[in-house]
């Protein structure tokens, strides 16, 4: 099915009016930093290359947000080859059968494949909803079906019941269940717009459940308003209870995963019933930048000792948090550092021929595509484009 099906004429519609419609809706839209991202980081295959390392790596999780960034540019061919590629080299070519694995690259005896064969369930859950959204607005079925046969798998293999607790999604199929009756979570791996749209997908699913134990665990491991990259949750001693307790291995470090939990919250639709809370709960970062000037890059959540300063993409992981909290000033200053730094950075790379920082920039583009009105998610958790109106039917369920 290609994308020129968008176009079908509707009822009384004239091929020529359909055919005006098609070229509108094919418009890609003006994001400069989306730009650069394809120019910097998409490999001509459709992988999304990070090349900080000598492994030349890729992982799911870049794929996965190239997807939604290309969605929200409607970007089709770009969506088409990054996701063909995933599919071909994350998931043995079935992702009907095969969660995507995390990483792949080039090992240390030169071979390119899979290093780890795990999944990150973060990723599953952004290529599920780039999926849902694209399919129905391109009219691509084989999207939906790759959506749906992924989503099962996730609820299949990725969620857990924990006790005294329910439904939880675990970072991945493997490695999360520790001894001594202990899972571990990754807070950042639970955005609440896309939790919202997998519930609606599938209404009989962990989602909803799995939306407010989010909630429940922010609640409990924050107790000066700042999130941990990795926490834990233990069985209690007697049956059906449990708390959350800090990673005994990864301790109460709250850094390079964590920002994203306040990028997520301030990019929650404020019509979610969640909204409001999720933005209390999460009042440390605002109080760091309104002491600093920029945030952090390590908290410590169960001191609210802070160390060194963010780079850009913290910055711009907070534009939308400040935003929600109605803290216009923060915002402006927190944008600014990140458009400074993110602009210097490009300028360096460019000079010294190297690929720009990968998370900053991807940072910077849920910033940007959000800032300039790209896109936002409504309570649903569906997006909202700025390209939907060219195409008024592409919407259509």
């Amino acid at each position: 099915m290609t994308a020129a099906l968008c176009a079908l004429p509707l009822s009384g519609q004239s091929w020529a009016t359909a055919n005006t419609v098609d070229k509108a809706c094919q418009v890609a839209v003006k994001w400069p930093q989306w730009q650069v991202f394809v120019d910097h980081f998409l490999q001509a295959d459709g992988r999304v290359l990070d090349a900080s390392t000598s492994k030349q790596h890729s992982s799911s999780e870049g794929q996965s947000y190239g997807m939604f960034f290309a969605l929200v540019a409607n970007d089709r061919q770009t969506f088409e080859r990054m996701w063909r590629w995933t599919v071909d080299n994350l998931a043995q070519g079935d992702i009907g059968k095969h969660l995507p694995a995390w990483i792949w690259g080039r090992d240390e005896q030169g071979n390119w494949g899979v290093m780890d064969d795990n999944s990150a369930s973060d990723a599953e859950l952004w290529f599920i909803y780039a999926l849902l959204e694209a399919g129905r607005r391109w009219r691509r079925d084989d999207y939906l079906r790759d959506a749906r046969a992924l989503l099962a798998k996730v609820e299949a293999e990725e969620v857990t019941e924990l006790p005294g607790l329910g439904k939880m999604l675990l970072p991945g199929p493997k490695h999360f269940a520790l001894p001594d009756n202990i899972w571990r979570l990754n807070p950042s791996y639970l955005p609440m717009p896309v939790l919202r749209r997998l519930a609606e997908e599938s209404p009989q699913g962990p989602w909803r459940e799995i939306a407010g134990n989010t909630v429940t665990m922010l609640k409990a491991i924050s107790p000066f308003g700042y999130a941990a990259d990795w926490v834990c949750y233990q069985a209690g001693e007697v049956e059906n209870t449990g708390r959350f307790i800090v990673d005994p291995e990864k301790g109460d470090i709250g850094s390079y995963d964590a920002i994203r939990v306040y990028l997520w919250a301030g990019l929650t639709s404020a019509a979610d019933p969640y909204a409001r809370t999720l933005l209390q709960v999460m009042y440390g970062m605002s109080t760091a930048v309104a002491t600093t000037g920029a945030p952090p890059e390590i908290v410590h959540t169960l001191t609210g000792q802070t160390v060194n300063t963010g780079p850009a993409g913290f910055s711009a992981a907070l534009v939308p948090y400040l935003h929600a909290r109605s803290e216009p000033s923060l915002m402006q200053a927190q944008y600014q550092r990140a458009t400074a730094l993110w602009q210097s950075g490009l300028r360096l790379s460019q000079e010294n021929s190297q690929q720009p920082a990968y998370y900053d920039h991807v940072l910077s583009l849920f910033c940007t595509g959000w800032q300039q009105g790209h896109y936002q998610f409504q309570a649903s958790g569906s997006l909202q484009l700025s390209w939907d109106e060219s195409c008024p039917h592409a919407t259509t369920r």
